[in-house]
């Protein structure tokens, strides 16, 4: 008798997600933040960056976004000191993302 209905089937083990997928996913988190301004500094960041990152940065820039807006904002404006845990590299690119961005726009 073939008892193969009754057993239970593996679980499909998690795959890793696909690098272009995971890019699409933090792409749309960057535009879909919570407040206007973040939107608008991580949104443009996540579109000139993101194509060329691989897994490290991605995973670097998702920690980052992890953040609350409040606090990314006041780091990226320098009104509050950056904590020790935060990855300063990162905020120093947006930072002169912003800055350049800003720049071209006011030109």
């Amino acid at each position: 008798m073939n008892d193969s209905k009754n057993k239970p089937k593996d679980k499909p083990k998690d795959k890793p997600e696909n690098i272009e997928v995971r890019r699409k996913r933090l792409r749309y988190r960057s535009w879909h933040r919570g407040t206007q301004e973040m939107d608008l500094i991580l949104g443009h960041f996540a579109d000139a960056h993101l194509s060329n990152y691989q897994t490290l940065e991605l995973d670097r820039f998702e920690k980052l976004i992890d953040e609350q807006d409040t606090d990314l904002l006041k780091w990226i404006l320098g009104q509050e000191i950056l904590p020790i845990d935060v990855d300063s590299d990162l905020i120093a690119q947006l930072i002169k993302f912003q800055h350049d961005r800003t720049k071209i726009n006011n030109k």
